[in-house]
């Protein structure tokens, strides 16, 4: 019998991975994110997951002005040993249609991060990215989370000062909220067609 080989990201390295080791890994689950220099490796997605995330991604796209875009599960280099993947993200035009680099964005790019909340991202997407993208000087952060088949949506707006968020809101049926632009979604049109 024939060991393989395990791949060079099963055992880190001391300190943990940077950035830069995380760019050069190979063969990483999907939508695997670097968090304080660990790899973390989320679960298959759900369906109410996916279909949250078109909708906003349809929605913030079509909403936005022309100077931004909204974008779906891409990396965004936070610092060091931060690479977290936001379900969706509004970024700059330009940092849309940038060519390089063509895996990420920087933190600078984004207006707001958006994520859905999983069974198995509960922590992370309540209390640890929050506060990286705050720390990032991300202006916006919303949380999406699942009753039932709805979502609520919690909108968190960046205090300079502090560089942490505070609430702006919390959104049943309808999110209709004038920042970062003036936003109207119909929550209860999850899963239905445009």
């Amino acid at each position: 019998m024939t060991v393989e080989p395990l791949p060079d990201w099963v055992i880190p390295p001391a300190g943990g991975f940077t950035v830069e080791d995380f760019l050069e890994l190979r063969g990483l689950p999907k939508h695997t994110e670097l968090i304080d220099g660990s790899l973390i490796c989320v679960s298959p997605q759900e369906k109410w997951h996916s279909r949250v995330i078109s909708l906003f991604l349809r929605e913030l796209d079509l909403q936005a002005p022309p100077h931004l875009r909204a974008d779906r599960e891409m990396a965004v280099r936070l610092g060091k040993r931060q690479m977290p993947e936001p379900d969706v993200l509004i970024v700059t035009a330009e940092a849309f249609v940038r060519e390089d680099p063509s895996t990420y964005y920087f933190a600078e790019d984004l207006v707001l991060a958006v994520e859905a909340v999983s069974p198995d991202s509960e922590e992370r997407d309540r209390e640890t990215k929050p506060g990286k993208y705050a720390k990032a000087g991300i202006p916006h952060y919303w949380r999406i989370e699942r009753r039932d088949a709805d979502a609520v949506v919690y909108a968190y707006e960046l205090d300079p000062g502090t560089r942490t968020y505070g609430s702006v809101g919390i959104f049943h049926d309808r999110l209709k909220i004038s920042v970062p632009f003036p936003i109207d979604i119909d929550l209860t049109s999850i899963g239905r067609r445009g």
